[in-house]
C-alpha cells in the first residue's frame, strides 16, 4: 500500500519535471515494505477474530494430505466422473461410515468407509487395457442372454473392474479400450473432446471415389447429419476397400454411413482409437497401455 507525504514534507519544484533516479527507486521499495506490514497487520486481525469464533475446546481445522475429495474418490473407483459424482452426492445416494453426504467439496480420509446406492466403494489403482477385439463378440459388461461379450476377454488382465470406452457392434473387429479411470473414459467419448477413429471397411461392392467426397461432405442420418473427416482408399488395396477417419461416437455409425450411399459393409476394423494402433496386438489379444500412452492420452482428452 503506498501512503502519500504530509504536504509539509513535499518539495517545491520548477517547472520542469523531476527525472526518476536512485533515491526514487529505493523510496519506492520502502512503501511497499510498509505495505506488507499492513498485509500482515491485517492477517493477524482475521486470526483473532477466528480465534474468537471458535470455541474453547473445540480442535482447530488441519491440513491432511491423505484426505482427498468425495467426488475425486468416486472417480478413482471407476463410478463416474467427477462431474457425475457431484450430482449423485447431491442427490443423496452416497454416504460415508453410514452417514449420508451432501456437500459438495466434503473430503474422506483413507479409513472411511464409502457407499454409493448401498454398495462400498474401493478406489482402485487406475488401469488402462487396449482389447484387438475379434468378431462375435458384444460390448457389454454382461447378457442376459448368454452371448459372448468382450469381459471374457480382459477377465485376467488385472483384479481391478475395467469397462470398456465406448463400444464395438458384434461383427465389427479392432481397439478397444477399457478402465477405471471414469474422467478419462467421460472425455474420450464425449464429442466435444473429439477422440479420432480410423476404421478399415469393405463393402458388398466397388466403391466409387465420388462416393467418399460424399462422406466427407457430410451425409444426413435419422439422428442428424454426420461426416467423416477423411475417407480414400486403401493403398494396395482393392476398390472394395477404404479408409475412414472421424471422430463421431454415434452408435454403428461407420456401418450407417456407408448404408445411407448405397453400399453394405461386409467387414469393418477400427484400426486406430485416439493415436492408439494394433501395432504387434494379435486379435483377440490384450495389453496395459505403457505410461507415456497414458500420458498422451490424459494431454489430447
Amino acid at each position: 500500500m503506498i501512503r502519500r507525504k504530509p504536504d509539509s514534507q513535499k518539495k517545491t519544484t520548477t517547472s520542469s519535471p523531476k527525472k526518476p533516479d536512485q533515491k526514487k527507486s529505493s523510496s519506492t521499495f520502502k512503501k511497499d515494505n510498509g505495505g506488507e506490514k499492513e498485509i500482515k497487520a491485517r492477517d493477524k486481525r482475521k486470526y483473532i477474530e477466528f480465534k474468537q469464533r471458535v470455541k474453547k475446546g473445540d480442535p482447530l481445522p488441519t491440513f491432511n494430505e491423505d484426505a482427498i475429495r468425495l467426488n475425486k474418490y468416486l472417480s478413482n473407483a471407476g463410478v463416474c466422473s467427477r462431474r457425475e459424482a457431484d450430482v449423485l452426492i447431491q442427490t443423496g445416494v452416497v454416504s460415508v461410515n453410514g452417514e449420508i453426504i451432501t456437500e459438495l467439496g466434503y473430503k474422506i480420509k483413507p479409513e472411511d468407509v464409502v457407499q454409493y446406492d448401498g454398495e462400498t466403494i474401493n478406489a482402485e489403482k487406475k488401469r488402462y487395457v487396449l482389447l484387438n477385439k475379434p468378431k462375435g463378440f458384444i460390448t457389454t459388461m454382461d447378457d442376459p442372454r448368454g452371448r459372448k461379450t468382450v469381459m471374457t476377454l480382459v477377465k485376467k488382465a488385472c483384479r481391478e473392474r475395467v469397462y470398456p470406452v465406448g463400444r464395438l457392434d458384434r461383427e465389427t473387429t479392432g481397439l478397444l479400450l477399457f478402465t477405471n479411470d471414469g474422467d478419462m473414459a467421460k472425455k474420450l467419448t464425449h464429442p466435444r473432446y473429439q477422440a479420432v477413429k480410423i476404421y478399415h471397411v469393405e463393402t458388398d461392392k466397388p466403391i466409387k471415389k465420388e462416393d467418399l467426397d460424399k462422406l466427407v461432405a457430410g451425409v444426413v442420418l435419422e439422428d442428424g447429419k454426420t461426416n467423416c473427416d477423411k475417407a480414400s482408399f486403401i493403398e494396395g488395396g482393392t476398390e472394395y476397400e477404404a479408409g475412414v477417419e472421424l471422430h463421431s461416437g454415434k452408435n454403428r455409425v461407420v456401418r450407417r454411413l456407408f448404408e445411407a450411399i448405397g453400399y453394405k459393409v461386409v467387414k469393418l476394423d477400427r484400426v486406430q482409437f485416439s493415436g492408439l494402433t494394433k501395432k504387434d496386438l494379435p486379435r483377440g489379444m490384450f495389453r496395459h497401455l505403457t505410461e507415456q500412452e497414458v500420458a498422451f492420452l490424459k494431454m489430447s482428452s
